[in-house]
């Protein structure tokens, strides 16, 4: 038996709500967490979510901007928002299964960590001080609160390209916010206070290049296929050798009117 966790920065999912159904059709997680879903809990497409047999649902939202949501087979047993920098923009939603893993509950949090704007200058770029900080809240919280310590996933689009093979080109983007040094660094630390693991690179290769997202800017982002890979699943140490799959779903990118990003798709054994 295994339950299955999609992650997918949907870019308004009013928008794209026929291309979220066509993933539960096709893929059938059990669990989806949706990131920049841009729209307030009264108008998120509830009801054609319950139709699809995901009843429990758990939003986060704000008019317009940002915004997550996690939509579930599994019953949740608790709900969970976070701020972060003294704000909420809404950014944060975690929720507890009532589902156990080696009798204990499953918790998941979905996070949209700031983009960070385009200069890599926090003293120049009030977006990149944002993010340093928000990096620098998150490791704290992770680290305190011991967030991984029990049967944790944490998912979403965390804006950061880690690895060298995680961006088409590391020399090119070195000075490219999402790739930088500085933000490298916020994330290690930040997988390090859990420890988490990396679930995608668990199963592919660090060597292989790997992206979830590619530019709208690009006429031909099949061809060109300058990538990054900024969506992540990370699983506490419990969780971690339960991972029997992970799946990045490349077609979802060329689908009609599709978000800049693609769904993963993690396998668990239950």
């Amino acid at each position: 038996m295994t339950i299955s966790i999609a992650t997918w920065n949907i870019n308004s999912v009013r928008l794209r709500l026929k291309l979220v159904e066509t993933l539960l059709r096709e893929q059938k997680p059990d669990v989806l967490c949706l990131q920049e879903i841009k729209c307030r809990e009264a108008e998120f497409p509830s009801s054609a979510f319950r139709a699809a047999g995901y009843e429990h649902i758990a939003i986060n939202g704000q008019k317009g901007y940002h915004g997550v949501a996690i939509i579930s087979k599994i019953p949740f047993a608790s709900i969970e928002k976070r701020g972060f920098c003294d704000m909420n923009d809404a950014r944060h939603i975690a929720v507890e299964l009532e589902h156990k893993v080696s009798r204990k509950p499953v918790h998941i949090h979905n996070f949209y960590i700031p983009a960070g704007g385009d200069i890599p200058d926090p003293a120049a770029n009030p977006k990149f001080d944002h993010k340093l900080r928000f990096m620098d809240e998150f490791e704290q919280w992770i680290r305190e609160e011991k967030i991984a310590s029990g049967n944790s996933v944490l998912v979403g689009d965390l804006n950061i390209a880690p690895l060298e093979e995680d961006v088409w080109n590391h020399k090119a983007m070195l000075k490219i916010v999402s790739h930088t040094p500085v933000e490298v660094e916020k994330m290690k630390a930040a997988l390090k206070a859990g420890p988490w693991h990396d679930a995608m690179r668990m199963r592919i290769p660090e060597t292989e290049k790997l992206y979830t997202w590619w530019s709208y800017r690009a006429a031909d982002w099949e061809s060109s296929n300058r990538g990054r890979r900024l969506d992540h699943i990370w699983l506490s140490a419990p969780l971690a050798p339960l991972l029997e799959d992970i799946s990045v779903l490349k077609q979802a990118r060329g689908w009609e009117k599709p978000s800049d990003h693609v769904p993963v798709i993690a396998a668990l054994r239950s």
